[in-house]
């Protein structure tokens, strides 16, 4: 009989060895710290890529906090009078916008946001938020936006605003200072630093402004300090890509300046924000997989004790195999739900907590709202060094507010019930009388009581007070127009375009020994486009580790080049990154101190359009600087059809009230806008911006006539007059369809017989707000002699038909139609763009010489001022096709 050799099973050899490494891997993080644990795997992956094992790395770390309870310091403030002054703000912003609705239904504001996001706002508070490094700017705060009651409460507190001013809360209009909806710097510019409630923009500007903060101390524009920029962010908002959509800019820059905290309240406005998932797991992933330090904030420390006495590890398990629409419910519907529906699974469970009444398992909090949970992971957040920090911090939306927190509803709430307020004053130990807490009556202290004494020492210890905006006085120095006298003088015959034009002009400022080191040339990978290649070799782009790379052209003149101290911030294919930077540079003249003055230049088609949203925000921001949509108009930019050609920014820049903007023609109409532009935000202070379009057509650019550097400020200015008699009609031209416009008044004259002035003009925008103005003043004063708006003024000893023809839709220049009567005829490119050349695509939007021709004959002869057929008979003689279809349906 064969005896067969029994073997142990190679899986118990195994599994032996594996708990031999394990306990050698434990070994080590006790005697050497988990640095060096960290360090050992980050080896041994190393290894086992070098021997072609596949070691796919985890993204997401279980559901617990990232600071074990061991590593945690003890909390340095004194919890008790910092928890007694949350309770007062909370108090002091739920009555702020339960009281407005009370009086004014309707009126709005938010209370279940504040509530889930005060302990994570007090904590940055009491113990991190800088408002100054000695002489130097403190650090930055992007605040959630449905948050600000919380924010204007403290303010409260603080004394910054007294009783009256709380209680206009979202009444601006009533002859007090009211307090705006949201974080508004044009309503409040003593106050708000940041627009944030606009979903996604917040975080978006706030990676960018890290990015422009380095550029600034790389530049020795500022000091470097260690200052941090914080951005609160809602769970829900990620779910907009502005928000997500730049992580890796933070990352590959190294931006340890920066500080996400992701309030995780598990709701956005209409429900949960992944009930069918986790969204802490899914962020973690993403914030990793992008470069991140993660650090999650979970669980309370009331619930330390349960994972102690836990020997089995059931109780994570059990965490883990519950999504957030079981979280929301087991926060809704109290202690006895969570005993049976979350401890009841599993018999251990429940016997870990049969000493713990209904009422303290509904008590258990999330990590959030644990003051020394949030306090430890600020304090690693802000010592992390070599990359981007993100906070995932669990919460309750609506915590404390009883019956509302943590329902689907609980955005909506503007107000609570009387039982509510009464839960909601016993809870948090507020002394208002019953009747004035139905009210919404607000409650502060006296100045010298515990409470506010200690608020008012840590604001002090960390600098003054946030959110603060300050203007400092500048003395700036605009260059005068005399400077730009090489451009003003004209190109001597030969062809070039406005948007070389633009460049020289730029060149000849990044020169200038007094403001050029304040200029930032931002442009999204289109350098070449714009002809930026002699920029680049001269001022260098901006990257933070500089060129650590022999670029392939280096032995060219015009090699691309890149330095630490450089000065283009060439952003790669994203408008609304560089539409972040461009809103980091145009407001630094507050934020900090250096009036920075950025030249975005882009595709004028994906302008407005791709960030119209940013572009309001910028405005509410009172920023400064140039956007410059190059490539621009709808016939212009030959060849690249509809998605790139643009005949609507000009209608899109007329909607935001700050943004001046021009189409210019000639080089010397760009030189006149530029420097007066510089001197009326820089020199003079204004809150204005300037949106100014630049086209790729070569054409020989004139000299700048005498006397008209007002008409092109202002937005108009006779260009070339009839060359005899007196004008039977009058041509405005804009941008290049100016030429076409000229070509016109020859035909006009020689063929037809027909004298016609050309205007260029320069804004209608401007033109209209000024009118607009104008009638406005003589409504509102009947008894006195009436104003003349500048365009009639202009106007007043011309006769004859307005033929207006631009690059752009009808709509452009038919804003000045209330005030030129029926003289107005508007020529535009309404429609689709499409493919060809110059010629077929001004022919077929009926921009063209030809047709501003036939247009001036058949209203010439509508007026009974020409033969009718012979303007009939002009039509085939020029070429235009009376049967053809609308191009604006085509």
């Amino acid at each position: 009989m064969e005896t067969k050799l029994v073997t142990p099973p190679v899986q118990s050899k195994f599994s032996e060895e594996v708990a031999e490494w394990i306990e050698a891997f434990d070994d080590l993080v006790v005697g050497e710290g988990p640095e060096q644990g960290a360090e050992l795997i980050a080896a041994l992956r190393h290894r086992a890529r070098e021997a072609g094992i596949s070691t796919p790395g985890a993204l997401t770390t279980p559901y617990l906090n990232t600071i074990p309870k061991h590593e945690e310091v003890p909390y340095p403030g004194d919890r008790k009078l910092e928890e007694r002054l949350e309770s007062l703000i909370r108090w002091n912003a739920m009555a702020m916008v339960h009281g407005q609705n009370k009086k004014d239904a309707g009126i709005g504001g938010h209370l279940s946001t504040y509530s889930s996001l005060a302990t994570l706002l007090e904590v940055g508070y009491e113990h991190f938020f800088h408002a100054a490094y000695g002489d130097q700017p403190g650090d930055f705060i992007y605040f959630q936006g449905h948050a600000s009651p919380g924010v204007y409460a403290r303010a409260y507190l603080e004394g910054r605003f007294n009783d009256d001013r709380l209680l206009h809360f979202r009444h601006e209009l009533r002859g007090k200072p009211g307090l705006s909806s949201y974080p508004h710097p044009w309503l409040m510019p003593d106050f708000w630093r940041f627009p944030t409630v606009s979903m996604g923009i917040g975080p978006l500007n706030a990676i960018y402004q890290s990015r422009f903060m380095r550029y600034l101390e790389h530049r020795s524009l500022i000091q470097k300090t260690e200052r941090k920029i914080w951005a609160f962010v809602g769970d829900g908002e990620t779910d907009e890509v502005d928000t997500l959509g730049a992580l890796t800019v933070a990352s590959r820059e190294k931006l340890d300046n920066l500080i996400f905290v992701v309030n995780c309240n598990l709701q956005r406005l209409d429900g949960p924000v992944r009930g069918n998932k986790r969204i802490i797991d899914e962020l973690e992933g993403i914030f990793r997989g992008a470069g991140w330090h993660v650090i999650k904030v979970v669980w309370g420390g009331d619930w330390d004790e349960l994972f102690e006495r836990d020997q089995t590890g059931l109780l994570l398990k059990r965490m883990e195999e519950c999504v957030d629409g079981d979280y929301q419910s087991f926060k809704a519907k109290g202690g006895a739900y969570l005993r049976q529906e979350f401890f009841g699974k599993y018999p251990e469970l429940l016997e870990l907590v049969r000493d713990k009444t209904d009422e303290q398992l509904e008590n258990l909090h999330r990590g959030g709202h644990d003051r020394a949970k949030v306090y430890n992971a600020y304090r690693r957040a802000i010592n992390h060094r070599g990359s981007p920090t993100v906070i995932l911090a669990k919460t309750v939306k609506g915590y404390g507010m009883g019956s509302n927190q943590s329902r689907n509803a609980s955005h909506q709430e503007k107000k609570l019930t009387d039982s509510g307020l009464a839960q909601f004053v016993k809870r948090f130990k507020i002394p208002v009388p019953e009747q004035q807490a139905k009210l919404g009556k607000p409650y502060r202290p006296a100045p010298d009581s515990p409470e506010i004494v200690y608020l008012q020492e840590r604001r002090r210890a960390l600098g003054g007070y946030l959110p603060l905006r300050e203007v400092p006085k500048l003395v700036f120095k605009a260059p005068r127009l005399k400077e730009f006298s090489e451009w003003t003088a004209g190109s001597k015959g030969r062809a070039v375009s406005t948007t070389m034009g633009f460049v020289s002009i730029l060149r000849h400022l990044l020169k200038d020994p007094e403001i050029g080191k304040l200029i930032v040339p931002i442009v999204p990978d289109e350098a070449r486009t714009f002809g930026l290649e002699s920029a680049i070799r001269q001022v260098a782009i901006y990257a933070s580790e500089g060129q650590k790379y022999i670029p392939h052209d280096n032995d060219m003149l015009l090699y691309y080049r890149e330095e630490q101290d450089g000065q283009i911030l060439e952003e790669g294919i994203t408008e609304a990154g560089a539409m972040a930077s461009f809103t980091a540079a145009g407001t630094a003249y507050s934020n900090y101190r250096v009036p920075t003055i950025p030249f975005y230049m882009y595709y004028s088609m994906f302008g407005f359009q791709r960030v119209g949203d940013m572009i309001w925000a910028f405005a509410d921001s009172r920023g400064k600087g140039f956007l410059m949509g190059g490539t621009a108009g709808r016939t212009t930019m030959l060849g690249e059809g509809l998605q790139h050609q643009d005949g609507h920014s000009h209608v899109l820049a007329s909607t935001v009230p700050t943004c001046v903007s021009y189409d210019p023609a000639y080089v010397y109409e760009l030189a006149v806008i530029l420097q007066d532009g510089i001197r009326r935000m820089y020199q003079e202070g204004e809150s204005v911006f300037y949106y100014i379009t630049m086209y790729n057509e070569d054409y020989p650019m004139p000299a700048m006539p005498e006397g008209v550097r007002e008409g092109i400020v202002r937005g108009i200015y006779r260009f070339q007059p009839a060359a005899s008699g007196k004008a039977m009609a009058q041509l405005f031209g804009s941008g290049p369809i100016l030429n076409e416009a000229v070509r016109a008044q020859g035909i006009l004259a020689e063929k037809y017989g027909v004298p016609a002035d050309v205007w260029s003009v320069t804004s209608y925008n401007e033109l209209r707000r000024e009118a607009l103005g104008v009638e406005r003043w003589n409504r509102l004063h009947p008894g006195q002699p009436e104003r003349v708006p500048y365009i009639l003024e202009t106007l007043q000893a011309t006769e004859g038909p307005i033929v207006a023809a631009s690059d752009y839709m009808k709509a452009v220049p038919d804003q000045l139609a209330p005030w030129l009567s029926t003289r107005l005829v508007s020529l535009g490119t309404d429609g689709f763009g499409r493919s060809d050349n110059r010629e077929y695509l001004r022919r077929h939007f009926e921009v063209n010489a030809e047709s501003i021709v036939a247009a001036t004959l058949s209203r010439l002869a509508r007026d009974g001022k020409f033969d009718q057929a012979r303007a009939q008979e002009a039509f085939a003689e020029l070429g235009v096709d009376t049967e053809t279809a609308d191009p604006a349906y085509l």
